[in-house]
């Protein structure tokens, strides 16, 4: 599994990740405008998450790094990714409460963003909103967030491919 790794250069790892973010965008984008899905606002902090993820791979495909950049742009990608896997581990987590501990809604997050500084906007957020326990949609017996949360990470092979392939590089350059 480790030579499969190894094989792409760092422009196709950064090529793939970046397809998948825009999958990933593009179903969100689908289910919010085409199927009529509103996002809480979990569900935009874990798009943000993908955006992060998506201009780091581009940023990539652009410069095509060589050597130990490799490893600037996957830690960078690595950190979106993990940023959308604990948000999106924490949606799942809310979504899984028994209906009596899950918290109050909230006021939506354009108010929250309109008249809260920011800090307090993620602290409020992130300790729990109601509407973000709601279950709207399932496939296959998974809610949303748990699909997302499998997204984010299929999305981290592309980092890890990216660093296996700087770190084969500079095991095969060295004597």
């Amino acid at each position: 599994m480790t030579t499969w790794f190894r094989q792409g250069s760092l422009r196709q790892w950064s090529l793939a990740g970046l397809a998948f973010c825009a999958l990933m965008m593009g179903v969100a984008l689908w289910l919010e405008h085409g199927v009529g899905l509103e996002p809480c606002p979990l569900c935009i902090f874990q798009r943000v998450a993908v955006l992060a993820a998506a201009a780091v791979f581009l940023v990539g495909i652009l410069h095509n790094p060589h050597g130990r950049v490799g490893l600037v742009y996957a830690g960078l990608s690595s950190l979106a990714i993990l940023a959308g896997i604990g948000i999106a581990g924490r949606h799942v987590w809310l979504q899984s409460l028994p209906a009596d501990q899950v918290p109050t809604c909230g006021p939506g997050l354009d108010y929250m963003m309109d008249v809260m500084p920011l800090r307090e906007v993620l602290a409020t957020v992130f300790t729990g909103s109601g509407e973000c326990a709601e279950v709207d949609f399932t496939f296959l017996g998974l809610s949303l967030p748990a699909w997302t949360l499998i997204g984010f990470i299929v999305l981290l092979l592309a980092p890890l491919g990216m660093m296996g392939r700087t770190l084969a590089k500079k095991s095969k350059n060295q004597p």
